[in-house]
């Protein structure tokens, strides 16, 4: 097992990827970081291509071509930052997994402190771009995000979404991703009962290339902030949610029914046409209905198989067994 893995995903990063090759390379070197470690220090840098289509994946193949600890995971189209890393874990070969963005904004000279402060007795090390070198028309949806996500799942950390981040092998093993999950790993990370710290970075200004923030990304978050707050608390037990939501609405539905009958025959009211007798049936409707689903996500969520949810079209420099990990062979 290597001491450290750099996962780095990119897309259309070309003008970008010389530098922040020579930039990892020399944090890599630091003789700080290596006294972090016990015994020999070695590492890995680990590049997913995410279906660039600016010609990153050809440079790349030409600079690593005689460095055999960087490797290359290329995509056959664009999946997503999620499944970049996704398949960046799986490849990893470090007890300890560094995850940075390819846009040179997040310095990895930072990458040694994060680690110290993991070695303080954490599971995950979050950077936290306290001075934010970005436009308003990402720092303020940012802040509005991280504001939300704190205030929902009690984890309080001031950036969730940084590309920055430093992990022990076990979290990267154990955590699953999907959609755009990669937003709220620190999320995942702790349901999972893994301790989480955060520590600021030096973040820069983008200098090549364009963000890739959006609106589309931003409502695509949106819904998988919903989805992970499901999963972080029901996703072993969807009847726990479905079936109270589907108790509450069959009784409901049962007493205004029982109510309008009683009405009727003590009373002598007629039912027929009363709207609250309408009100009674949706809602016993809806209960058994809710019920259904929380039974039907019981015997999904055991029988669900793994998948990847990304095709790779090429590699390069990695081990027979990374090979397999990642499903390429």
């Amino acid at each position: 097992m290597k001491s450290l893995s750099v996962i780095v995903p990119f897309f259309n990063e070309k003008e970008s990827l010389p530098e922040l090759l020579y930039q990892l390379s020399s944090a890599l070197q630091d003789e700080e970081l290596h006294r972090l470690f016990d015994g020999a220090f070695s590492h890995e840098i680990i590049l997913v291509d995410d279906g660039s289509t600016d010609g990153s994946a050809e440079l790349v193949r030409s600079m690593i071509a005689d460095r055999p600890e960087v490797a290359l995971i290329s995509f056959q189209r664009n999946f997503g930052k999620t499944a970049a890393l996704s398949a960046g874990f799986r490849a990893a070969e470090g007890g300890v997994v560094v995850t940075l963005d390819a846009d040179l904004q997040d310095d990895p000279a930072s990458i040694r402190p994060l680690v110290a402060k993991l070695f303080e007795g954490y599971d995950l090390v979050s950077g936290w771009k306290k001075q934010r070198r970005d436009p308003l028309g990402k720092t303020v949806p940012s802040l509005f995000f991280n504001m939300v996500t704190r205030l929902f799942t009690g984890i309080r950390i001031h950036d969730f979404n940084c590309g920055l981040k430093v992990y022990r092998r076990e979290v990267t093993d154990r955590i699953e991703l999907h959609g755009e999950m990669h937003r709220y790993i620190p999320v995942l990370a702790g349901w999972n009962g893994f301790r989480i710290a955060e520590l600021p970075i030096n973040h820069r200004p983008r200098i090549h290339g364009s963000t890739k923030f959006g609106t589309g990304r931003f409502f695509a978050g949106l819904f998988d902030f919903l989805a992970v707050l499901f999963i972080t608390r029901y996703f072993r037990r969807p009847m726990h949610f479905f079936g109270m939501a589907g108790l509450a609405s069959f009784l409901s539905g049962f007493s205004i029914s029982l109510y309008v009958t009683l009405d009727k025959v003590l009373n002598h009211k007629p039912a027929s046409n009363r709207p609250i007798l309408f009100l009674g049936i949706l809602l016993i409707i809806l209960g058994a209905q809710l019920f259904s689903t929380g039974l039907l996500g019981e015997m999904l969520s055991t029988s669900a198989p793994e998948g990847n949810g990304f095709t790779i079209r090429e590699t390069m420099n990695l081990t027979e067994e990374q090979e397999k990990k990642i499903g390429s062979q």
